[in-house]
Parts: structure tokens; sequence; C-alpha cells
């Protein structure tokens, strides 16, 4: 997720991605710093993602400039072992957030140095938060992955089942501000032990009743969120995610949300949704009439509006609830995927494709689409999760009772925040 970055960077000449003052390596590829690398002024928004694309070959290693795909084109994925860093078991990160315990490097042998990089070649030292999976019960899986350009992995995820309910909650860290890691995943786990815990107090055709659990959940996500770190609340960029969460149950799908991680419903048969609407100035070009490809291509397009976080200004989730008429998948994922894959139609089909290439199983189906995410670029951090919908038990134009209203709209604040909302910055000027 983009953020605001300024100040004196150096430019990598391998990959292009900006390193700290006085680095010797890139901490995104650990290509050595020397003679080759440059420096810039840069005051200016972080860059949006790139726009949606067909992946290019990455097995030897080549940058992948992306293409679009809203037409509905599906691309196989590429080889992506052979231009990953690293394929190790990672070096374990303490749950208090401190860098990785010293130990031999995966790439060369070498030392780790106490930062996490080696000393020799400067390669990166995997850590366990850079790729994880989970699967509660054999119909649900989720998979989270660094991907291939960021320093760690600020996604999170957490997923629950709770007898015939699953629970499938993702948030997505803001990357401009430190410790979001930490903030997303104790907003994920949070969210989704609130709502494990209320299922047997919700019936699982109640959608008014899960609509308002979600919006508990996303409160609960953003005092964890705002508690995950000591002193969050004093920094002027202090840690925050996104969220989005879904309920399904064999009647009934409800999702709730905050920022731009999406909810899609991919039925076996019919039309697929995305059942979410990004809190993003995206989702505002295109609610002003502009297309998805050319909103989603705006500079500033992945500047989300809504977030959880110890400076959110609205943190009430929107919910919505629909029946599905078959069996199918419900997908949540962070923008590392939908940013090559994003209308729903195009989501539809590389999970289909993906189904007849490893089958089924969610799990495998989790890593299929983490590693296409990757071969087409992996600009980002990767979240996928997927839980099955048998054929629903009741009749599915049964009327769905009063989902949450409540909704107070959506808080134009582009992550940047209000003019005198921050230390040391002038006030608003008067109306």
């Amino acid at each position: 997720m983009d953020g605001v970055v300024s100040g004196t960077v150096t430019v990598c000449p391998a990959c292009g991605e900006t390193a700290g003052a006085g680095a010797r390596f890139c901490e995104s590829c650990g290509a050595a710093l020397g003679a080759g690398a440059t420096g810039a002024d840069v005051t200016t928004s972080a860059p949006a993602e790139p726009a949606p694309s067909a992946p290019a070959a990455v097995a030897q290693g080549e940058a992948v400039a992306p293409a679009a795909v809203e037409q509905g084109e599906v691309v196989e994925p590429a080889a992506v072992e052979q231009g990953e860093a690293v394929e190790h078991a990672p070096v374990g990160r303490p749950a208090d957030g401190a860098e990785p315990s010293l130990g031999a490097c995966a790439a060369c042998g070498g030392d780790v140095a106490a930062d996490g990089y080696c000393t020799q070649c400067g390669a990166r030292a995997p850590v366990a938060r850079d790729h994880a999976e989970e699967q509660p019960a054999p119909h649900v899986a989720g998979v989270t992955d660094v991907g291939m350009r960021r320093r760690r992995n600020e996604d999170a995820m957490a997923l629950g089942v709770a007898g015939d309910v699953t629970v499938l909650v993702v948030c997505d860290g803001v990357s401009s501000a430190p410790d979001s890691d930490v903030a997303s995943q104790a907003a994920a786990t949070a969210a989704r032990d609130v709502l494990v815990a209320g299922a047997a107090a919700v019936g699982p055709g109640d959608a008014g009743g899960w609509s308002r659990l979600l919006v508990e959940s996303g409160h609960r996500a953003d005092d964890a969120a705002r508690d995950a770190v000591d002193d969050a609340v004093a920094r002027q960029d202090p840690p925050s995610c996104t969220f989005v969460a879904a309920v399904v149950s064999p009647v009934l799908l409800v999702a709730g949300w905050l920022g731009d991680s999406r909810v899609y419903w991919l039925p076996d048969a019919g039309t697929p949704e995305q059942l979410t609407e990004d809190d993003s100035v995206a989702a505002e070009l295109m609610a002003g009439g502009m297309s998805r490809a050319t909103a989603e291509r705006s500079p500033d397009a992945h500047a989300i509006t809504r977030w959880l976080g110890a400076d959110a200004v609205e943190t009430t989730a929107r919910t919505v609830a629909t029946r599905p008429t078959g069996p199918g998948w419900v997908l949540a994922c962070s923008d590392g995927l939908w940013n090559y894959a994003s209308a729903p139609e195009v989501v539809a089909d590389l999970l289909r494709d993906a189904t007849g290439r490893v089958g089924p199983d969610p799990a495998a189906l989790s890593r299929d689409l983490v590693a296409w995410a990757k071969a087409a670029g992996g600009h980002d951090n990767v979240t996928v999760a997927l839980a099955r919908v048998t054929a629903p038990v009741t009749d599915p134009a049964a009327p769905l009772a009063d989902t949450h209203t409540d909704d107070p709209g959506t808080t134009p604040t582009v992550r940047r925040r209000p003019p005198g909302s921050l230390p040391e910055e002038p006030d608003a000027p008067a109306p």
C-alpha cells in the first residue's frame, strides 16, 4: 500500500528501488549500492502500484512491466522460483518485532547480521512473516506472501470456522508508516476472534446480525491496531492498515470493510461480483464516471480514504450481504492480487484456470493465485484467502433480514489527513 516519501534517497541500479542514506545493499534485491547507485530528492506521494498486467517470464529474473488485463485475459503464471531471492527455511522473527536471529545466509553461507542482512553478499534473510499459510478446515485456506519487491510483509490474515460459518479477515498495512505489519496482524487476529466468538449468537442467515457483528469486529480491530505499538498514538505517522472481513455460511455471505482490500463472490455458474467497494481515490474516480482501467492507473489510485489505526477518522465498517444461488468461492484479498486482476470477471477466470491446474483444494488454489501475482510482477505484498460455498440449503430468493445501515459515508481524507491534524502543522483555514 502506498504512502508518502520525502528527503534524499538512494536508487538501486539493479531494480530501481530506493534505499536509505548510508545503505550498503538494496533492501529489495540485495544488490550492492556502489558507484552505480544514484541519489534523488523526493517529496511526492509514492507511486500507485502498476496497472493490471499480464506476467512476463520471470524465471530469468527479468523485471516485469504490467499491462492491462481488464479485457478478460488470463495469463499462465511463470515459474517464480528462480526469481525469488531465497528458497530456504525462513529465519524466525521474534513476536516483539525484533530483527531475525543471527545465522548462516541461505544465499552464500555468510553471516547474517543483527539487522537481518548478510554481511558478505547483502542478501536479506527471510523471516517467518514473509510467507504464511492457514487452513483451519478443508474448505477454507489462505496464503500471505511478501511478494517480489517489498522489504517486509505488511499484509496479514486470520481465518476461522465456527460450526457452519467460515470467517476470512485480511488487513493490509500502510507501507509508509513504520510497524504497520504489527498493526495489521493485531487487527486481523482481533477481528477474527470477535466474529468466531459471536457466531453462536447469530443465525447463519441473519444478515442484520452479521452486519452488526462485522461492524463490532472492525472497531475491535481498530483498538488492536492502536494498541499493538506502545507509542502509536504519539507518532506523527502511526501504524495503520486496511480491513476486510467476510462471514460465509451455506445460505448467506456478508462482508465488511474499510480501505481497498476486497471480497469477491465467484460462483461456479453465474455472474461474479466484487462485493466490497474500495475506500480509495480510484473508487471515487470510478464513481464519477471514469472507467475501472483508467481510474486504477491514476497517480493516486491506491490512496485510501478510510483505514484503521491511531490517525483514523472513521472506523465504522461498511457492510454488504448477499445470498449465494449455487456453489462457488468467496475470495478475500489484498491489492497485491487485484493489482493484476481487478474486474470480477477476470478474477473468476483466473480462479477457474487455477482450479483446472491444481484442483479444488483452497490451500493449493491460494498458493497458485499468490504465485500468479508474483509472476505478474509482485510489486506489493500478496494475500489470498478462499472459502468454498456448497449449494444453498434454503431459498436464495428469500428476503434478507435488515442489514446495518448506519453508514456515515466515506471521509475523503486520503490517508494524508486534514490540515491541522498533525503536530506543528498549521490549522485548517477558517471557512
